[in-house]
């Protein structure tokens, strides 16, 4: 009897300690779910870009964009996971004030072999290490492929895809160890907020692109002696714009792998939290998500007619409003997002009369509406806890600046530093007769269109 009884209670302690299944399997299923969806937005970024480049560079700028996607996962899985455990409390590699960061933390379960790998691959009694490592790589990968459209047509594939590894590896996770990790000193010492990463995964990767772009330079054509500006028209709008709205597809699984599931030994308590631990729920991505993708469309409509600038209007939108969507208020959103509309075009030509040469808007639509993003909440949400626990850090405008002066120096200094060099060794850009004849003929062993494009006659007023 006394066995059997032992033998029962062993039976509980290890179902207690399992958790509650069916909440673990749903958790599991989430997070894996969030993935795919996710994939949409490199479909997106795919169709965006090849239709954004002209018929002699679709399929090198195809090319290139499936690269960074390729490239970016085998990066965040043999360093990138562990920077982001590693480096929340600076750059001394320290434990923060929740004990879950630091060096020793980190190589306890984020490297790919030793003792660690345990973690870092098939393990049937591990239902959530890999498909939060999922999710985190395919947020890495999105900073790839918003840098890639701003450098279409002219950057060598080899010196683009160690940029993106840096990036998507390295840039990216530093920032989102400071300011998403719940140790991070951003968070911790400045109460920033950035639930739907408009500075840690936008700005980051926008302010890298311009700072490769200053190295890079315009392409051929772009800009004539008196430093007017030419249009440079994509071959495909119809394929741009289709890409695009796949990008908004797709940002339904990116904002929904921001939140935390509730119930788990892992999680902050019993229901859908942020990363912060404050509470929120799909009900608020619901509505924020639908009214941002409207505000934004609407408000580059109002300005511009053009198909391409409201398209791109729809992730301005949702971009302007990513930092506090957790906890907007619908008609809010709405206004900011429409705002970001409008100043989209205006923001991006001048930005170009700078001599910048941005292929597909992405500094402007990614770098400006993220900054905006934070700044706004930080105005809109002051006051409101920035972590979950007594006495936690609050939303200021003086922090969010702060937050967004890092992620803006992070994803800046890295690009223009690995640009620079891979510029010193020659390997950034194409040479001048490549880029003329078109990288398609010169570095893709196939043709997008083999039997040719019929120019498309002149508009009629």
């Amino acid at each position: 009897m006394e066995e059997q009884l032992a033998e029962l209670a062993a039976k509980v302690a290890a179902i207690e300690t399992k958790g509650n299944l069916t909440n673990t399997m749903f958790a599991e299923t989430y997070y894996y779910l969030t993935i795919p969806l996710m994939i949409i937005i490199h479909a997106g970024f795919l169709a965006y870009e090849m239709g954004a480049s002209r018929a002699k560079n679709a399929l090198s700028s195809g090319v290139k964009n499936i690269l960074a996607f390729a490239f970016v996962i085998p990066a965040f899985y043999f360093f990138g996971w562990w920077v982001y455990w590693a480096f929340p409390t600076g750059l001394t590699l320290s434990a923060g004030p929740n004990g879950i960061s630091g060096a020793e933390y980190a190589s306890g379960f984020a490297l790919a072999w030793g003792e660690a790998a345990a973690y870092m691959g098939p393990n049937t009694e591990d239902q959530i290490d890999g498909v939060f490592w999922g999710a985190f790589t395919l947020f890495a990968a999105t900073t790839a492929s918003i840098f890639s459209g701003a450098v279409i047509e002219r950057i060598q594939t080899v010196g683009f895809v160690l940029l993106a590894i840096l990036l998507g590896g390295f840039s990216w996770t530093l920032a989102a160890a400071w300011g998403w990790h719940a140790d991070g000193w951003l968070i911790q010492q400045w109460g920033v907020h950035d639930f739907g990463a408009a500075g840690l995964v936008h700005a980051v990767a926008a302010f890298f692109a311009l700072g490769v772009l200053i190295n890079l330079g315009p392409r051929i054509g772009k800009f004539n002696e008196d430093g007017t500006a030419n249009h440079l028209a994509g071959h495909n709008m119809p394929f741009t714009a289709t890409g695009l709205m796949l990008i908004v597809v797709g940002f339904w699984g990116f904002l929904m792998a921001c939140l935390v599931v509730g119930g788990e030994s892992w999680s902050w308590g019993s229901n859908f939290s942020t990363i912060y631990g404050t509470p929120t729920n799909l009900g608020a991505l619901s509505f924020n998500i639908l009214m941002g993708v409207a505000g934004g469309i609407i408000g580059a409509w109002s300005l511009t007619r053009d198909p391409f600038w409201m398209m791109s209007g729809a992730l301005a939108g949702l971009i302007s409003v990513a930092s506090g969507l957790d906890i907007y208020f619908p008609s809010i959103t709405f206004v900011i997002a429409m705002v970001a509309g409008l100043m989209l075009k205006p923001a991006a030509t001048f930005l170009e009369s700078f001599g910048i040469d941005d292929a597909v808007g992405a500094v402007t639509v990614h770098g400006t509406m993220g900054v905006l993003g934070m700044l706004m909440l930080g105005i809109l949400g002051s006051g409101y806890p920035a972590l979950l626990g007594e006495n936690a850090p609050t939303v200021s405008i003086v922090g969010q600046l702060v937050g967004t002066v890092v992620f803006v120096a992070i994803g800046f200094i890295s690009g223009y530093a690995g640009s620079l060099i891979l510029k010193m060794v020659g390997m950034l850009r194409v040479p001048e007769a490549a880029e003329i004849a078109g990288l398609d003929t010169v570095k893709v062993p196939a043709q997008a269109y083999p039997e040719g494009i019929m120019a498309s006659p002149p508009a009629s007023k």
